[in-house]
């Protein structure tokens, strides 16, 4: 059961790690706040893959064209999951945007049933079901308000699509490197994809937007904590991908709508209604169902 620690593990360390990437908006734009997520999570990455790799001196990697292609699509799909994230967090509110980007449940369910033959039972298939109940109550607009919020919405959807996505390709990377040391694995796929996404998205901002770039490097220290908290919890998603359906991984995960309720209120002074409330109650229940079956 050690992949329920590392989800329950990586939800709080998101949470963090989203926080800091909000407050990089303003400045480097939702493109350069992307980017800090994986250039200065990188160093962290490597060094977890180097403790990983001394705890596994029997491992065997296989760097296949599976892999890579794996890898290639979780990086893309993250890419464009973490920046609709941080679009819909400045149309729709942080807490909002958490939330709705958990449609990647069940997507990731049905992605990991139809690709790689992910078997649920009865159980699981209900807390899906039931969590995704949970969500549209908890993103439902409010009257009058439907739409100034669909941007934001479509964004939050669009995001939790992407790492719908994304969490079945690593789970595929973290199988084809090498199966018998699924942790070991995860973090390769976890460094593979951070330097693609890191240079990728350099370069093109370097382009486009060489002022994102400033503004990113101008904020360093934030920069720093946010590489550290997403790094994090990139490796605790990633183990615990290698090691369990990316739909069960997926769900404990939405342990972390409850708490960036909570971040939301502190830092953003955000407030969530009743209906959002037995929103998150429909998804806790979700939750439980899904990792019970």
């Amino acid at each position: 059961m050690l992949w329920i620690i590392l989800a329950a593990a990586a939800a709080p360390l998101q949470v963090a790690r989203n926080a800091m990437q909000r407050g990089l908006v303003g400045d480097a734009g939702p493109w350069g706040a992307t980017l800090v997520r994986f250039l200065f999570g990188l160093p962290f990455s490597s060094a977890i893959f180097g403790v990983m790799s001394l705890l596994t001196p029997d491992a065997a990697p296989d760097p296949s064209a599976r892999f890579w292609i794996a890898v290639v699509l979780g990086a893309i799909s993250q890419v464009a999951a973490t920046g609709a994230l941080l679009m819909a967090m400045r149309s729709s509110g942080f807490a909002v945007a958490i939330m709705l980007q958990q449609s990647s449940l069940p997507i990731a369910a049905v992605l990991g049933w139809v690709v790689l033959g992910d078997a649920l039972g009865a159980p699981a298939w209900s807390g899906v079901a039931i969590g995704t109940l949970g969500l549209l109550v908890l993103s439902w607009p409010r009257q009058g308000q439907a739409r100034a919020d669909l941007p934001g919405g479509l964004m939050g959807l669009a995001a939790g699509a992407s790492f719908g996505i994304a969490f079945n390709a690593y789970r595929q990377a973290g199988q084809a490197f090498d199966a018998g040391h699924p942790l070991y694995s995860a973090s390769a796929a976890l460094v593979a994809a951070q330097v693609m996404q890191s240079v990728v998205l350099t370069l093109i901002l370097a382009v486009t937007s060489p002022g994102a770039l400033k503004a990113v490097a101008g904020s360093w220290r934030t920069s720093l904590a946010a590489g550290f908290f997403g790094s994090a919890a990139s490796a605790c998603w990633f183990g615990a991908l290698a090691l369990a359906p990316a739909a069960p991984v997926r769900a404990v995960g939405l342990i972390e709508g409850p708490i960036a309720a909570a971040v939301g209120r502190r830092l953003f002074k955000e407030h969530l209604s009743p209906r959002q409330w037995i929103g998150g109650g429909l998804t806790a229940l979700g939750v439980l169902l899904t990792v019970l079956g």
